[in-house]
């Protein structure tokens, strides 16, 4: 198969080939041009929950479903945050994005959504996710904080010294370490202990994105989560309403948040947060809702493909004998991001899905 267009991040014109699964610029004679179009890495969503609905684990068949719309949304290389169902088996499909997975959410007893999360007390914690470190591939993923209703706002699920040992039972085991962060008390703990990534991170602070610089934490923003809040403030209100109002405030100021931890220089990566109530197949609308509250468009593109996939440890542009895996767009994105959700062509393990 042959390819035409610019190839990016770079932009340069090219014919790109597909032999044997991977690219090569060498001319092979006979072969049919598949389409022309602007040649993009495929697309990475960092933050999405394959076989999760908003009642905990689907069944295999609507785990299946969800694959195949990021995929054809262009989603080829897919970070699991934590799901309650085994999705080992989707790494067995060809047909199906490339996936890594951070297994199920660790999270404090009755302080997450039920039947999404290992609920432990603390001090079970760091055994729980040491575990969860052998199960997955590389990432583990914790629930940071959520409502308690004792205080009836936003808390951290744990101590800061049971999340910093559990942080250390993941490295040593040699997995990173996400965690879902609405609020702001439970990332100076969290950060401090040397955590890999921030999930959300809206309660993030000038001296918290400072120190997150320092030590190389990665921030997924996932924007379109955040624009809930107003909703999940409204739904609070009646019975926890410092929870609203702090929900309220977060919201408020989540493009100053988002903005300042660009500038400064924390690596961002785009999550559309599919699974629960939020639909897979939408990472075009999350790359539009970054650049929306500010992000350029190039950067914006580079946190969901070749900057993300490096991030992520697999081939992050596509070099000579690099797997086949992009999409191609009938308009430039840099200059459109609209196009995202008009992909003319797909191509998985050099084989085109659609």
């Amino acid at each position: 198969m042959r390819f035409r267009g610019p190839v990016l991040p770079d932009g340069e014109a090219a014919d790109l080939y597909v032999v044997d699964g991977r690219i090569t610029y060498e001319v092979q004679p006979g072969a049919e041009t598949v389409v022309e179009g602007w040649i993009v890495p495929g697309l990475v969503d960092a933050h999405c929950h394959i076989g999760l609905d908003d009642h905990g684990a689907t069944d295999r068949e609507t785990a299946e479903e969800q694959a195949i719309a990021d995929r054809d949304g262009g989603a080829l290389l897919l970070r699991d945050c934590g799901s309650a169902l085994d999705t080992r088996w989707v790494q067995e499909r060809d047909d199906l994005p490339r996936l890594i997975r951070a297994g199920r959410h660790v999270g404090r007893t009755k302080r997450y959504i039920r039947n999404y999360a290992h609920e432990v007390e603390p001090a079970e914690l760091a055994a729980t996710v040491a575990l969860e470190a052998q199960r997955g591939d590389g990432w583990v993923k914790l629930v940071g904080d959520w409502i308690s209703r004792e205080e009836g706002d936003l808390a951290p699920s744990f101590p800061a010294e049971a999340f910093a040992a559990a942080i250390d039972a993941a490295h040593a085991h040699g997995a990173k370490v996400t965690a879902h962060c609405f609020g702001y008390d439970v990332l100076p703990g969290l950060i401090a202990a040397g955590i890999d990534c921030i999930e959300h991170g809206t309660g993030l602070t000038t001296d918290l994105i400072e120190a997150m610089v320092a030590q190389g934490t990665a921030l997924v923003p996932t924007v379109m989560q955040v624009d809930k809040f107003p909703e999940h403030a409204a739904g609070g209100r009646e019975k926890f309403p410092a929870y609203a109002t702090t929900m309220t405030d977060l919201y408020a100021r989540r493009r100053d948040t988002l903005m300042s931890a660009y500038e400064a220089g924390v690596a961002l990566y785009a999550g559309s947060d599919g699974g629960g109530i939020s639909k897979h197949g939408n990472l075009a609308g999350e790359v539009l809702a970054m650049a929306g509250l500010g992000l350029p468009a190039e950067y914006a593109l580079g946190a969901a493909s070749w900057r993300a996939r490096a991030w992520l440890g697999w081939n992050p542009t596509l070099a000579e004998g690099a797997p086949a895996d992009f999409v191609v767009y009938p308009r430039n994105p840099l200059t459109d991001l609209t196009v995202l959700r008009e992909p003319s062509c797909i191509v998985l393990r050099g084989t085109q899905v659609r």
